[in-house]
């Protein structure tokens, strides 16, 4: 029996719907009925538009891309389902795969994650970002246990859906934490995480760790000046194909600063003996499950109006957090 799909493939800025024929799943396989997939807006977008550095395409290959990111091209990791056919333990199981955005796939029983019951499945499409989150976290030296610290300074530049996550996730772990966008209407998001914001221009200064997250020049020049003596900058924005300049003049050397970047597809070599892949994403399913991150989820649409949320995505949407899409 063969089964019908339809996924989104994107060329330099235009996008369309394609049917594909999936073969049958065997014996280790899963046939997974998508129910909603998120849209990681940074990385998405740049895919989309066509802006990925050559020198990037293999490392930022995702698990089920089909195509190449000169185009066409079958992108994206924040897909929920539910299980229609394969092992009888599977059978209707709710799950979080690495997936485009496709209505029906078939992968290994190995690359999907079972979610916990009370986790909604429109919040769980937040997972992929959220395990981004925890690896900044990591990358920070906010975490615990396995790196336990007493209450630590922190600054979140960028109050995208990244940046509000790990400022919520360092919020959780027990951190002195305030957010900072130029926008002045995420303040509501903010609230609604208990997190503390404020403008740029009344940013609190000497701080133990800034994490930068708004993919803005602007941005990561800030970080280097809200930096205490001998602190810690972590970037965790993707530029893409863009060039950004950072003053390593001025201050940043007698302070002794640190600048490291924060990448997903990694844990740091000295903090494996303390995280595993596996022991990350069960954190990221943890902090899912407050219903405050429910704010992040800002706009939805059907799966056939995809082409169309892409492209304005592509254009800026600066009131867009997390775009979620339906497949009902």
């Amino acid at each position: 029996m063969s089964i019908e799909a339809t996924a989104f493939w994107s060329d330099h800025g235009r996008g369309q719907l394609i049917q594909e024929t999936l073969p049958e799943p065997g014996d280790d396989e899963l046939w997974v009925e998508t129910i909603c997939t998120g849209i990681s807006k940074g990385t998405e977008t740049l895919v989309f538009s066509g802006r990925v550095p050559t020198s990037e395409h293999s490392r930022m290959r995702a698990p089920f891309q089909q195509g190449e990111f000169s185009g066409p091209v079958k992108y994206g990791y924040c897909n929920v389902g539910q299980v229609k056919q394969g092992p009888p333990a599977w059978l209707g199981q709710r799950v979080f795969c690495l997936y485009p955005h496709q209505d029906h796939y078939v992968v290994p029983a190995s690359a999907v994650h079972p979610l916990p019951e009370a986790l909604p499945s429109d919040r769980a499409v937040l997972t992929a970002n959220m395990e981004t989150a925890v690896n900044g976290l990591i990358d920070a030296g906010l975490d615990a246990p396995g790196n336990a610290r007493h209450e630590v300074s922190v600054t979140v530049i960028g109050a995208g859906v990244v940046g509000c996550l790990v400022a919520h996730a360092a919020r959780q772990h027990g951190h002195d934490v305030e957010l900072i966008d130029t926008q002045a209407d995420r303040r509501s998001i903010a609230e609604a995480l208990d997190l503390r914001f404020v403008a740029p221009n009344q940013a609190q200064s000497d701080r133990a760790v800034v994490i930068h997250t708004s993919a803005s020049e602007a941005g990561l020049q800030q970080a280097l000046t809200l930096a205490e003596q001998d602190g810690r900058i972590v970037e965790m924005s993707w530029f893409g194909n863009r060039s950004v300049s950072v003053p390593l003049g001025e201050a940043f050397h007698a302070k002794r600063l640190t600048l490291r970047s924060s990448q997903v597809g990694h844990i740091a070599p000295d903090r494996q003996a303390d995280w595993t892949f596996e022991s990350r994403l069960a954190h990221a399913f943890t902090l899912l499950a407050d219903p405050r991150l429910d704010a992040l989820i800002t706009h939805r649409a059907p799966f056939d109006q995809l082409p169309n949320v892409m492209a304005t995505l592509s254009q800026g949407a600066p009131d867009v957090l997390c775009h979620l899409i339906d497949y009902a």
